[in-house]
């Protein structure tokens, strides 16, 4: 983590919390590990991949199997200090040569889901494979196959053991992503969940800013949002709010020591439940509204069969896709109500607030306040 006095590195060595691995990390070691022994006959053991940030932790293999045509590697996940539900779980990568030009594909074994309603980052019929993973393990086997010289066409099937189990306690049977788990992540690194130490952390770092003489800062979602913000605003990293679900926090404490301005940045769905009125974005104590997004779709001109459509959704990206779709703001009302929120909780407190809503690339899909 980075050794900054403040942002988002700063509020994680000060929660004390130990860091875990995103299922998408553990899987693109196992499949580094595979492709490695189908290649070469050995299993690296541990093997060694690079996350998106730079980090390059080493995963000891607790699973491996090499035949003529396939190689697995299995890695246990270690969620650290997380109370996450796939901690301990075993995560597979068997690999398989393709015909040249193929590339590299994937498949989901068992355990893992497949996404069989629109409205998630994937095509219906697809693993349930979100794109950062897939993209870190096929950079991954590119640069085994370079060092070796062999043509960079492989089959990966991702597996978790006991997946669909797990999954139930998810809420992927909701999202219609069926059979098993996601794999997930998008720094590789599961960041440790402690609603006391996270929002300790969060006035930390307000604290840091003001004495740094920061007079705008952003409380960001995650690690997209908050390259959103830096390429927005070129804000410096002490001004950087690890806010993740606790809005609230950020808002009550600013209320107090206030700033000049506060950009909260965040995916649509969850600025979507402070826009609703939820002070805590967290899934597991508020959920999307639709009903809701519908009203405020109305409010931007949709018809009824839409409004009906938008409640009616599978996603809150879903919803906002319908809206786009009809030339209907979604994303802008849907930040200019969460903005309505976080000027209701600052009370009059000195505090200029703008709001910007980014979907799962980072790319900004809707906007309040002054710019």
């Amino acid at each position: 983590m980075s050794e900054a006095k403040g942002g988002r590195g700063a509020q994680l060595k000060h929660t004390g919390l130990r860091p875990g691995w995103t299922t998408g990390a553990c899987a693109t070691a196992a499949a580094t590990a595979a492709w490695t022994a189908l290649l070469t006959g050995d299993f690296p053991d541990p093997v060694t991949i690079t996350l998106p940030k730079g980090h390059t932790p080493s995963f000891a293999l607790s699973a491996e199997e090499l035949a003529g045509a396939h190689a697995m590697a299995g890695i246990v996940k270690d969620a650290g200090d997380d109370p996450d539900v796939t901690h301990g779980a075993l995560v597979r990568a068997t690999v398989r040569r393709l015909a040249p030009g193929r590339g590299v594909t994937f498949r989901a074994g068992p355990g893992v889901g497949t996404v069989t309603r629109p409205g998630l980052p994937l095509p219906v019929g697809e693993p349930a494979i979100n794109p950062v993973p897939r993209q870190l393990i096929r950079d991954h086997v590119a640069l085994v196959s370079d060092r070796h010289g062999a043509p960079c066409d492989v089959e990966v099937t991702l597996s978790v053991d006991h997946g669909e189990e797990i999954a139930r306690s998810t809420w992927n049977p909701r999202l219609g992503i069926l059979g098993g788990l996601s794999i997930l992540g998008t720094t590789g690194i599961v960041v440790p969940y402690s609603c006391s130490a996270w929002i300790d952390s969060i006035r930390r770092g307000v604290d840091v800013a003001r004495a740094a003489g920061r007079t705008h800062v952003a409380g960001c979602t995650g690690s997209t949002s908050e390259k959103t913000v830096v390429s927005e605003y070129r804000l410096p990293e002490d001004a950087l709010l690890d806010m993740g679900d606790f809005a609230g926090a950020v808002l009550k404490y600013l209320r107090r020591h206030p700033v000049d301005r506060l950009t909260l940045c965040g995916g649509f769905a969850k600025l979507s439940k402070l826009a609703a009125g939820h002070l805590d974005l967290h899934s597991g104590r508020s959920q999307v509204d639709k009903a809701f997004l519908a009203r405020l779709a109305r409010d931007g001109g949709a018809d009824e069969a839409l409004c009906g459509e938008v409640a009616h959704a599978n996603t809150g990206l879903a919803a906002l896709e319908l809206c786009a779709a009809a030339g209907v703001p979604l994303g802008d009302l849907v930040a200019g109500a969460a903005r309505d929120q976080a000027l209701s909780v600052l009370r009059g407190a000195p505090v200029e607030v703008d709001v910007i809503c980014v979907d799962r690339a980072g790319t900004v899909v809707g906007r309040s306040g002054p710019v």
